[in-house]
């Protein structure tokens, strides 16, 4: 009787199996065929699912064997390729990963001549372009996408991975088994570290959760000078597009809502999520300033400060700062009436020239290295000096100031502590902290538009 070998449907001249692929047929192929051995397999030649003797059986039995065979190989054949996709994804993550880290290695100088900036300012760099690339085009009170949340999460992880190594150490005592007492030294993540870490890691979940919340909402947003309802942004009901509360922001797609507004609920929710958001912003400004604050001034800065307190705030200023008996930072900025966040910006950086020119003049003064010592002695000896006073009074000012422009840019010396700044610890605190502060006050932003819109609808009706 004649018989008729089964023909596989992925059985073809020059098909390699990949070694999953083999894992999943039976093994039985390479040690029963005579003469193969078991390299001949990924050779140039049929590849056969089941036994040889279902090879070369009755046609009658064809049927019933040959049918799974196919089925079953069509499913190998997409589980390969699926892990053929993984794969590949996998390598293009690592070899990312691997440019990364040879640019926090080399400092961000590509050429290797050893000209690049310290590991700090890197680290820095990389928190603030990532923020850039994850938020830098979202415009919209929306959820992030999938896949920018994950790489958010994945390289802020790996980012501040760091600072699980970075510690201090501290003596404590241990008990030994037979009761002797003795005196070790251990370490423990530093204290700043310790603090402000986690609470900044929270704070970066709250927001994206608040950005999840934004699903299904009843506001869209169509693209400035888009009227039509067909567009990509259409919703049911009518269709409105508002003028923006500013004018400075041409650029944002515009917020719509429904001709009858929106619901009480979904208006809770915007003025509920903005009062947290508020709130995180704080937290972020607080965590933020303190940082700044502990970082050490570069002798760059140090450098360029004028030789007297009087010259940099100019003779106005310096004559109600030091004449005055009772000093009133408000009542001397409403008298300057600051007209933009510019001159605001101007008017700070001059302040804290001129207070740490005093700080300096005192610290000479009384011999002291720091100015926390001179202040101590001063309180101590109950003495009155007019470089301290005004030191003193220039920092009201700056708070002051810094209070009623809150989103006002960093200083001049705040820009040269991040950029001479070597410590690593509060390279990840500082750079962490700015940039949440930088996504709560879009979210803000959005938030406010959108209401806005929503108040000029209830308006107009």
């Amino acid at each position: 009787m004649e018989k008729f070998p089964i023909s596989d449907q992925n059985s073809h001249v020059g098909f390699r199996p990949s070694s999953s692929s083999m894992d999943l047929n039976d093994q039985s192929t390479i040690s029963e065929t005579s003469g193969q051995s078991p390299a001949s397999a990924y050779s140039f030649s049929y590849c056969r699912t089941i036994s040889d003797a279902s090879a070369f059986s009755d046609n009658s039995f064809c049927t019933p064997l040959a049918i799974p065979a196919r089925q079953a190989t069509g499913k190998y054949k997409q589980a390969a390729g699926d892990k053929v996709d993984d794969q590949y994804a996998m390598d293009s993550e690592m070899e990312m990963m691997k440019e990364r880290f040879a640019k926090l290695l080399l400092g961000e100088d590509m050429s290797g001549s050893g000209k690049g900036v310290c590991t700090a300012v890197t680290i820095s760099n990389a928190i603030t372009n990532l923020y850039a690339t994850v938020f830098g085009q979202n415009l919209k009170l929306e959820p992030l996408s999938p896949e920018k949340t994950a790489m958010w999460r994945r390289e802020m992880a790996c980012l501040v991975s760091v600072c699980d190594y970075i510690v201090e150490f501290f003596t404590e005592y241990q008990t030994l088994q037979n009761g002797t007492t003795i005196e070790v030294l251990s370490s423990r993540q530093r204290s700043d570290i310790y603090l402000n870490l986690p609470a900044l890691q929270k704070l970066d979940m709250m927001l994206l959760d608040i950005l999840d919340s934004f699903r299904d909402t009843e506001f869209w947003y169509a693209e400035k000078g888009s009227m039509s309802s067909n567009s990509n942004c259409s919703r049911p009901g009518s269709f409105r597009r508002l003028p923006l509360q500013k004018e400075e922001k041409w650029w944002l797609p515009v917020p719509c809502i429904p001709s009858c507004g929106l619901s009480d609920k979904t208006r809770r929710h915007l003025q509920t999520s903005r009062e947290c958001v508020n709130q995180i912003h704080k937290a972020a400004m607080a965590i933020n300033s303190t940082i700044l604050a502990e970082m050490e001034i570069p002798q760059s800065y140090i450098d360029t400060l004028p030789k007297s307190g009087k010259a940099s705030i100019g003779d106005t200023i310096y004559r109600y700062m030091y004449s005055a008996d009772k000093f009133s930072p408000e009542h001397l900025l409403d008298c300057l009436q600051i007209g933009s966040e510019h001159d605001a910006l101007e008017l700070a950086d001059r302040i804290e020239a001129s207070m740490y020119t005093w700080r300096r003049k005192a610290c000479l003064t009384y011999s002291k290295s720091s100015w926390e010592l001179v202040k101590d002695l001063i309180v101590e000896t109950n003495k009155g000096d007019k470089n301290i006073v005004l030191a003193e009074r220039a920092e009201t000012l700056l708070l002051s100031l810094k209070q009623r422009f809150p989103e006002l840019s960093q200083t001049t010396l705040d820009t040269s502590k991040i950029q001479y700044n070597k410590d690593v610890g509060q390279a990840v605190l500082e750079s962490y902290s700015r940039v949440l502060e930088g996504l709560t006050f879009n979210i803000v932003a959005w938030i406010e538009d959108v209401l806005f819109a929503d108040r000029s609808i209830r308006s107009q009706d």
